[in-house]
């Protein structure tokens, strides 16, 4: 068995000092950890819940003999957060439509927002696209869906939040929301575009619908 002896007095001291150090902030990270798990667990933040509150479909055009779409529509989505003591903070969001599994628009982005706890928000975004081309087939189911009168689309909103609980905010994690609107014109009896620039013979959706949201 060998004896390992310091150098000298002052460099056992360092040493001991540097294992104490070094125990000390081990110690003090672990502990750190606990207490932000502690203090998550005990808040449950909730995702928040979202609402389509109205879809117009302010123009559309499909050419099947050259399956080219060009849409503008104005959605508006509510969203609530339901947790009393967390916030969030929606550093990026964009939104846009699809048909049939089909981005049909452009992202639109929100402006970066915080919601505050129990607070509500309103977002109205115009989507919009010019030129989109359509497989022949997706283009003459959307040419019968628009002379039968029903259009059914579905509003994306991706978003990065954080979550906000007293001084503790969260690193980013991805919002997916996902609803689908059913939309017809006259009520269902069809006539689209029989009234340019609006009104009657317009798609439009205006039963408020609960959303599905992923994080």
């Amino acid at each position: 068995m060998s004896i390992k002896y310091c150098d000298g007095h002052k460099d056992c001291e360092r040493q001991r000092f540097q294992r104490r150090f070094c125990a000390a902030l081990v110690a003090f990270i672990l502990l750190l950890l606990l207490i932000v798990l502690i203090v998550w667990l005990v808040l449950r933040p909730t995702k928040p819940r979202f609402y389509l509150n109205d879809v117009s479909i302010v123009c559309i055009n499909v050419t099947s003999s050259s399956s080219l779409l060009t849409v503008t529509m104005q959605a508006t989505m509510a969203s609530r957060n339901p947790n009393s003591r967390v916030g969030i903070y929606y550093d990026r969001a964009d939104v846009f439509a699809e048909y049939r599994g089909l981005q049909i628009t452009v992202p639109t982005s929100l402006p970066a927002a915080y919601q505050g706890h129990l607070d509500a928000s309103v977002w109205s975004p115009f989507l919009s696209a010019v030129d989109v081309p359509l497989p022949p087939y997706l283009a003459e189911a959307l040419a019968q869906d628009e002379t039968a009168g029903y259009l059914l689309v579905t509003v994306r909103l991706v978003a990065s939040i954080r979550w906000k609980a007293g001084a503790f905010i969260t690193s980013h994690y991805n919002l997916r929301v996902r609803c689908p609107a059913l939309l017809t014109v006259n009520d269902g009896q069809g006539s689209y575009g029989s009234n340019s620039g609006g009104g009657q013979g317009y798609f439009k959706f205006q039963r408020a619908a609960s959303c599905v949201v992923d994080v």
